[in-house]
């Protein structure tokens, strides 16, 4: 039986915006692809994803639900671009698979996960629902997060501090036109290299690291975001927006501030955690499945070898030991 989004809530105004109310009323049915039972997953404090962009073709939507079927945590920040509401308004897509990560963030959050999340420029219209609670997701502006070990973090989506979408909104809306175009490039790409076996390769990600004025903007806007959060007198920011996962630390009036970027569902496809005594990483997902599959060829292999052993071995007292 299938469930609206907003089910477990009274009827929430949405200004008319019929966007709004054609996502709150999407029906949640049972995921094409169940989680699986009696899988054991790492778990972490928290965890922070972003830049999902669901209702997009771009959206890494099969490798998401795989690492949310791999992790859990006792918190989760989404923060912002889950969904991408400027592809939905031109054209609704919704497939079975976005439908799936929808259901099980919904799943955590009856499971007691804390989720909070925080729309950025893409995900925008949920704004307006600031300080609401949708399903056991707390809808926020900005949060603030405490670590284990004591470090107070600002965790915000980080559009405010963009200069192209402060000024000239309408060179935004070029740049994703441009952008949507590489990441269906990206996912051409990669089809054709995971029918020749090979793992996943973000070609807009190699390309945004060559070209100069990307790595400048990047390196400026991460400078600009620490620099609020030391003014905010936090010991550092958590923030997505710019699909680039990143650690770095920077100086202000004398005080460390980190700067932590989550990075992205579409390119890097990456998450930040923190662990139970509040060291924080930057998982990239791609590298976390290489690694896997290469264990499990790994223990194949032994397995097999054993096998063959026992089988060439003609003591009997040995296979019985």
């Amino acid at each position: 039986m299938s469930e609206s989004i907003l089910s477990d809530l009274p009827e929430v105004p949405t200004d008319g915006d019929p966007l709004v109310a054609k996502i709150a009323n999407l029906p949640i049915a049972q995921p094409r692809t169940p989680e699986p039972e009696g899988h054991k997953r790492t778990r972490y404090r928290t965890i922070w994803i972003s830049d999902v962009h669901l209702g997009t073709k771009g959206c890494n939507a099969d490798m998401l639900i795989d690492f949310l079927d791999n992790t859990d945590s006792e918190t989760m920040y989404l923060v912002g671009d889950i969904l991408d509401g400027w592809r939905l308004k031109k054209k609704f897509y919704w497939p079975a698979a976005h439908n799936d990560i929808v259901w099980r963030i919904l799943k955590r959050a009856k499971r007691g996960t804390r989720i909070v999340y925080i729309p950025g420029n893409h995900d925008e219209m949920f704004r307006q629902f600031t300080g609401l609670n949708f399903g056991g997701i707390e809808i926020r502006r900005v949060a603030f997060h405490d670590t284990a070990d004591g470090r107070r973090l600002m965790v915000l989506h980080g559009d405010e501090f963009d200069a192209v979408m402060l000024s000239q909104r309408w060179l935004a809306f070029v740049g994703d036109w441009t952008y949507r175009a590489a990441m269906q490039l990206n996912v051409l790409v990669n089809g054709v290299r995971k029918a020749m076996g090979k793992p996943y390769w973000s070609l807009s990600k190699a390309a945004k690291h060559k070209v100069k004025n990307a790595v400048e903007f990047i390196g400026k806007y991460e400078e600009v975001v620490a620099k609020a959060a030391g003014q905010r007198g936090v010991d550092g920011v958590v923030c997505g927006h710019i699909h680039t996962a990143e650690f770095r630390q920077f100086d202000f009036n004398g005080k460390p501030v980190e700067y932590w970027n989550d990075g992205d569902w579409v390119e890097g496809c990456n998450a930040l955690v923190e662990h139970e005594d509040g060291r924080m990483e930057i998982l990239n997902w791609p590298d976390v499945i290489k690694q896997r599959g290469q264990q499990e060829a790994e223990r194949g292999s032994a397995v097999r070898a054993e096998a063959d052993a026992d089988a060439k071995d003609p003591d009997p007292d040995r296979k019985a030991a």
